[in-house]
């Protein structure tokens, strides 16, 4: 999508370790704009799929998923990284490590958000390893769900997770998919 490849080029910083900051438009301040043109275009490439939630993991891919729920006009359900008094003890939960933070947690959704029958959508700002993906991936497995694929603001291609996950047979749609990534800047497939 050239329009958020413009807007990484313009507003992203590269720093050291393998890290795009993109919070100046994309996960800590959030350009409407842009995440309403991402969830139309997302809606596009998964036209006819009968979507019928849209599932992130907390917390910077809650902007991007929650505009696409709008536009698919389904719920959004997040994962939430730790439980908290007022989630029963009725949930589902997984494992998942975290590139950016370094570290790994136990994310758990409600049984009462993911059932049998669901056609979910996987929504996240970023694809790095794919750990979150398998994450959110085996939690709508285990209420008896479809993943009808994944929909990723930025795909780091040089970390291997999308290829990953496709070879496993996920479908995973990159708004932008960056090539290489060093100290200097940064290119696109």
């Amino acid at each position: 999508m050239k329009l958020l490849e413009q807007r990484i080029l313009a507003d992203g910083k590269v720093l050291p370790g393998g890290i795009l900051k993109v919070d100046s438009f994309l996960n800590h301040q959030i350009d409407p704009q842009l995440l309403y043109e991402m969830a139309q275009e997302l809606k596009r490439l998964y036209a006819g799929e009968n979507i019928n939630k849209i599932l992130t993991i907390e917390a910077s891919g809650i902007a991007i998923a929650s505009m696409t729920g709008l536009v698919f006009g389904c719920p959004l359900v997040f994962a939430k990284k730790s439980k908290s008094k007022n989630i029963s003890d009725d949930l589902y939960s997984v494992e998942v490590e975290s590139f950016t933070h370094g570290n790994t947690n136990t994310v758990v959704v409600s049984k009462e958000y993911l059932s049998a029958g669901d056609r979910v959508l996987i929504v996240d700002d970023f694809l790095a390893t794919g750990a979150a993906l398998v994450g959110l991936k085996a939690l709508v497995e285990k209420a008896g769900g479809t993943v009808v694929g994944a929909g990723i603001a930025v795909e780091k291609v040089f970390q291997g997770g999308g290829d990953s996950l496709r070879a496993q047979g996920m479908r995973v749609e990159s708004l932008a998919r960056i090539a290489a990534m060093d100290d200097y800047g940064l290119s696109f497939c």
